[in-house]
């Protein structure tokens, strides 16, 4: 018996009608698996459709109250007067002014000329103000009846209303006459609830525990 051969010219079309085939059963066998799979797809909910698209940041409450600098050149000069510490260190956060001393409300920062004074946290400026003996004094409002003070500034760069984020510049450190002594440096002050209080005591904790 003779055996038949395909004609050298049928052969593509043969390969080409084979992989149409195989393509068209693959197809049909995606097709059913994903219907499968995501029939009951209404009974999920879903953050976003995919990773790439443009979703708002989770909001982090564990605000930590940072210094009011970021230069690590920057130190205390002089430190809060607390009628709890010992009389060395009372002795050393008096200020002389004018034959007389007083008790340091803040603290005041210095060892380097013109640094940046930042925010401590976000907030709105509710004042910005030349003072004779003070110098120039920006005051921060923040959440939670807390007022940050900056004295002592050489220049602003905010205005009363301003809403400024934490850690953004508000000035650069200057002089003052109530604390020639010290030089170029920042005076600053915290209030709490009316109360001015030991900055020490804030940094480095969460907004809500102050």
């Amino acid at each position: 018996m003779k055996q038949r051969r395909l004609k050298k010219s049928v052969i593509p079309f043969v390969y080409v009608g084979a992989i149409v085939l195989v393509l068209g059963c693959a197809y049909m066998i995606e097709s059913l698996v994903h219907q499968e799979g995501f029939k009951d797809e209404d009974k999920y909910g879903y953050v976003s459709e995919t990773i790439f698209d443009n979703t708002e940041p989770v909001v982090n409450d564990d605000i930590i109250i940072t210094r009011p600098y970021t230069d690590p050149d920057v130190t205390v000069v002089k430190d809060y007067y607390d009628y709890k510490a010992d009389s060395t260190k009372q002795e050393n956060s008096l200020i002389l002014y004018e034959s007389t001393y007083l008790q340091n409300s803040g603290i005041s920062y210095g060892g380097k000329d013109n640094f940046d004074v930042t925010a401590i946290l976000d907030g709105t400026v509710s004042s910005v103000e030349d003072d004779e003996l003070l110098g120039k004094i920006v005051e921060v409002k923040h959440e939670n009846n807390l007022i940050s003070v900056y004295q002592s500034l050489s220049s602003a760069s905010v205005k009363q209303g301003d809403t400024v984020k934490q850690g953004q510049v508000l000035g650069k450190s200057g002089t003052s006459n109530v604390e020639k002594d010290l030089g170029n440096h920042l005076h600053f002050e915290l209030i709490d609830n009316g109360q001015t209080v030991n900055p020490n005591d804030y940094f480095d904790k969460k907004l809500e525990e102050k």
